[in-house]
């Protein structure tokens, strides 16, 4: 079995209604595509997320850097190409745009073999859960002329839908304004459902998030999600050190080091690698055994329709991330499948590989450079 060709697109899709978090504002998002053929007739398919503008730098990697060192290859040495890649990106990787090339390239190796065992990605990983993986419904951001009690029934609507845990966002108001946001998400959803905190990088530096977790903490909250920037482990030490709640991050990490300080330094009780980001599913399985060994839970950033396999066959993963709609991430716009909302979770996909499909209508619609 021969890998006989690699290509990569670049799609922009619009969102309906621009939404904000604590640091930004969001439009539109960038995705790269990878698409890998076989010589047995097998496809895989893998992609990542490129931000709000620039999306065909990961395009450009992926076509100009890294495919001439999977063409040719068994797509089952996933290790070997996972290292070629890595070490052939030394100067441009390491972090960011060109390890979540990587990352896409992986995956669509991961997703070919197992399509050709004719198994979900899940059980040729190993298997763990059966029947569903646990997710929670993520949401509650800002937006204008949104108030606590719309918060509210959004997340009691997630509740409704059988979520037994929601997340919210919070850091883009001042820390009163957000405590009423909270009181009243927790409120909505009672005391037996868990509420995340996600502050996307709000504060500048540890004093100012303790005081605003130790704020928010009479509510109970389940996790606050990067407090500071990700690069700031030690203040992500600190905050941890002061708090009751526990601090996760770990959504924009790249690679077993980037994790391997967080862990060294006490700086999270929950790492969130992203598959799309941190290296791909070869990468990310480290990061889990690493977080293993150390008694830390994973619970991976966004990317359901890939992360539900990961959970499902990881047993120290302890949540998907899962978007009700297109309204965030609007990813599933160019897949004609989706995951199945479960109680409780979502359902384990049966088909083998990934189970996406692309819907290529939307693909040919939304990309900005075709597949080459």
């Amino acid at each position: 079995m021969k890998v006989t060709a690699v290509d990569a697109t670049t799609c922009v899709v619009p969102l309906e209604r621009g939404i904000a978090f604590a640091t930004r504002a969001v439009a539109e998002r960038h995705y790269t595509l990878v698409r890998l053929r076989t010589d047995t007739g097998a496809e895989g398919i893998g992609f990542c997320y490129g931000g709000t503008r620039g999306g065909r730098l990961a395009t450009l990697a992926v076509r100009e850097m890294l495919r001439d060192l999977v063409v040719g290859r068994d797509p089952h040495d996933v290790e070997a190409i996972w290292e070629a890649m890595f070490r052939e990106a030394l100067l441009q990787g390491r972090r960011g745009t060109v390890v979540r090339a990587i990352s896409a390239v992986d995956q669509a190796l991961w997703d070919a073999v197992s399509r050709e065992a004719n198994l979900p990605l899940h059980r040729y990983l190993g298997g763990y859960r059966t029947g569903m993986a646990p997710a929670y419904a993520s949401g509650g951001y800002y937006a204008e002329g949104k108030t606590p009690d719309d918060l509210a029934a959004e997340v009691r609507g997630y509740v409704d839908m059988g979520f037994t845990a929601v997340k919210i966002k919070v850091g883009g108001v001042s820390t009163e304004e957000d405590a009423v946001r909270i009181a009243a998400a927790r409120g909505a959803i009672g005391p037996g459902v868990e509420l995340f905190l996600d502050a996307n990088n709000a504060w500048r530096d540890a004093a100012g998030a303790i005081r605003a977790v130790r704020a928010w903490e009479r509510w109970d909250p389940g996790w606050i999600e990067e407090p500071l920037m990700p690069d700031d482990v030690d203040g992500h030490a600190r905050v941890a050190a002061a708090v009751a709640t526990p601090v996760a991050t770990g959504e924009i990490h790249a690679t077993r080091w980037d994790f391997l300080q967080l862990v060294d330094r006490g700086a999270a009780a929950v790492l969130q690698p992203d598959a799309g980001v941190c290296g791909g599913i070869t990468e990310w399985r480290r990061i889990a055994g690493l977080a293993a060994a150390h008694d830390l839970a994973v619970a991976p950033h966004w990317l359901a329709d890939l992360h539900v396999h990961l959970v499902a066959a990881t047993p120290n993963a302890a949540w998907v991330e899962y978007f009700t709609d297109f309204e965030v991430l609007n990813l599933g716009r160019l897949f004609s499948t989706a995951l199945e909302v479960v109680p409780g979770g979502v359902a384990l996909p049966s088909g083998p590989g990934l189970g996406i499909a692309l819907d290529e209508g939307a693909v040919s619609r939304y990309t900005i450079d075709g597949w080459r």
